[in-house]
């Protein structure tokens, strides 16, 4: 009895390669719709699903396949004397080679399409076929990846087809399958945290290594979205390693966070852009007025953060429009030029933010936060980078260059740096969630997206209206910083950043530190920013010796009175955030 294989494909890549050799080889074609009219109009015999079933394909083709006669042809262990006999019995044969791939729902969901129309490219019966193929492994091939083709006539022409092989080929339709299901259930359930979490990743590419050398390591993307990184184009540069795109990614979600203009004119909004009328009122005051008066009672209740008086709630909600024009950066009904901000990234944490009026502005002043540190690492531009800016660039040795875009002129000068990574971003960050790997499971949680949520000013001295842009630059920089984390700002530069310290005050000396060794005595910073509380007065004292007036952290110890008293005693404004932004 002849053998019979059944070709039912969407991608047609090699199908009438292999469906050749198989006839060749003297096998039965059986094949459904699309695939069965391309295979006869190259002049190869084809034997219908429905004259197999003696069904006729129905609902507009959403039943070709699903019937018995397929699946007991494909499940029917050949070792087993009584699946024979029923399959002698019945009337049917056996199929022994399945070579399916699905309908392009991964593609299709990111169309764009209505709900009625992506649900129209579910596959169902290619990945029941694929299944029940691949559980009988033993006696049927299955295919689904045309690089498998060759490899199997290969085989087939020699005779005999390893176990092992067929058992890596069901082992990729389960893996195939398992994706596929997982970006319906994605797409379908719309939950942050469903009962099972859905992994629908595709493998963008092999990496030389992982954090080191003896580590082996690949790059995954998702299949139903088009993220950051997969949608990044290297315009020139080595291959990116594992270390490379943990740091692209951070430095491109930092430059993100400041606000990012792309070619087409679309503006992505600074992260948690601020109501100005929401901390209008409770800027710079008379301390002797009652308005600006600290709580008397000590620190406020868990959370509430302040009396309602003195408190004001900031939304968090973003949306994907930067205003057309602001006189500060980050309040939303301010009204200036669109900032250009450069962040540069060593060792997955940024080792010099700033902004500018232009990017050579921005680059300057982010390089002079650590002139020693950004060597050998990522700068991330939020605008076209231009001639002048690649040029001064091209001085320095740096990993990679990401940006929106780049002119003819920085290309040229970045030609002479053959190793230079150029990295032309296509879209902001778009995952709601985040991973990482414990071993035995997974860790998820949202991104995080909120920046402030309140505006408390709690002690007698109030924020100069000046401060208040880098108080908020300084929130939005010390959310990508490793806790214990801080960072001193003075015009729009993160001129001190200390992270990574087991404890507060270490994190405050070094980043009071760095800012002095940039300032000098003479024209020193003004504004703190702290990723979480302060446990002890101790960061108050040392800002206050360094010349900080200004502090920004979310408060929330049950010791902020003292911190509290301690800025009211060194004449320093304290405003309590309410959202902390630990990064482990």
């Amino acid at each position: 009895m002849k053998k019979r294989a059944l070709l039912s494909v969407f991608d047609k890549t090699g199908i009438q390669e292999l469906a050749r050799f198989l006839v060749q080889q003297d096998w039965e074609l059986l094949s459904t719709g699309g695939t069965a009219r391309y295979l006869k109009e190259q002049g190869l015999p084809v034997t219908d699903v429905s004259a197999v079933t003696g069904f006729p394909e129905c609902l507009d083709g959403r039943v070709k396949t699903l019937h018995p006669a397929i699946h007991a042809g494909l499940l029917a262990r050949r070792d087993l004397a009584e699946h024979m006999e029923t399959l002698e019995q019945m009337g049917l044969g056996t199929i022994d080679l399945v070579c399916v791939n699905l309908y392009p729902f991964f593609e299709k969901v990111q169309a764009g399409l209505s709900l009625e129309d992506t649900v129209e490219f579910i596959d169902i019966g290619g990945p029941t076929m694929l299944r029940s193929a691949a559980k009988n492994f033993a006696h049927v091939l299955v295919l689904t990846d045309p690089s498998d083709y060759a490899e199997v006539q290969q085989y087939l022409t020699n005779g005999s087809v390893p176990l092992s092989f067929k058992k890596r080929l069901a082992g990729k339709v389960f893996n195939l399958t398992s994706a596929y299901d997982g970006a319906i259930s994605r797409y379908l359930l719309e939950e942050d945290f469903p009962q099972f979490w859905p992994m629908s990743l595709t493998k963008k590419q092999s990496l030389r290594y992982g954090e080191n050398a003896h580590q082996s390591a690949a790059l995954y993307v998702h299949t139903d979205s088009q993220g950051a990184i997969a949608s990044m184009e290297q315009l020139q540069g080595k291959e990116l390693s594992y270390n490379n795109i943990r740091d692209l990614d951070l430095a491109w979600k930092a430059a993100c966070a400041l606000g990012v203009r792309f070619p087409d004119g679309t503006l992505v909004q600074p992260l948690g852009q601020i109501d100005e009328g929401l901390i209008a009122g409770r800027l710079a005051q008379d301390p002797s007025s009652s308005a600006s008066a600290a709580p008397a009672a000590g620190p406020p209740p868990a959370g509430t953060l302040g009396t309602a008086a003195a408190s004001a709630a900031i939304p968090s909600a973003a949306s994907s429009a930067f205003p057309a024009a602001a006189s500060s950066p980050f309040l939303a009904t301010a009204s200036s030029a669109f900032p250009a901000a450069c962040v540069a990234v060593k060792h997955n944490t940024p080792c010099g933010v700033a902004l500018g009026a232009t990017l050579l502005e921005a680059y300057e002043k982010a390089y002079a936060c650590d002139p020693v540190s950004i060597f050998g690492g990522i700068v991330a531009c939020t605008t076209r980078v231009d001639g002048a800016t690649a040029q001064r660039l091209a001085e320095l040795f740096l990993e990679i260059v990401v940006a929106p875009d780049f002119s003819p002129e920085a290309l040229d000068i970045f030609k002479a740096k053959k190793n230079l990574r150029v990295m032309r971003a296509g879209t902001a960050p778009q995952d709601r969630m985040e991973c990482i790997s414990v071993d035995g499971g997974l860790l998820v949680q949202s991104r995080d997206n909120r920046l402030i949520e309140r505006w408390d000013v709690v002690t007698k001295k109030a924020p100069d209206p000046k401060d208040i842009d880098d108080m908020l630059f300084g929130m939005r920089v010390v959310t990508f910083v490793k806790s214990n984390a801080i960072v001193v700002v003075k015009d729009g530069s993160a001129l001190g950043i200390g992270g990574g310290q087991t404890n507060r005050i270490w994190a405050a000396s070094q980043a009071l530190e760095r800012a002095a060794a940039v300032t000098g005595p003479a024209n020193r910073a003004r504004v703190l920013a702290s990723d979480a509380f302060f446990p002890f007065p101790d960061v108050v004292e040392a800002a206050a010796a360094a010349g900080i007036t200004t502090i920004i952290q979310p408060g929330g110890s049950i010791r902020d009175k003292e911190s509290i008293e301690a800025a009211d005693r060194l004449g320093i404004a304290m405003v309590f955030t309410g959202s902390r932004h630990f990064k482990h």
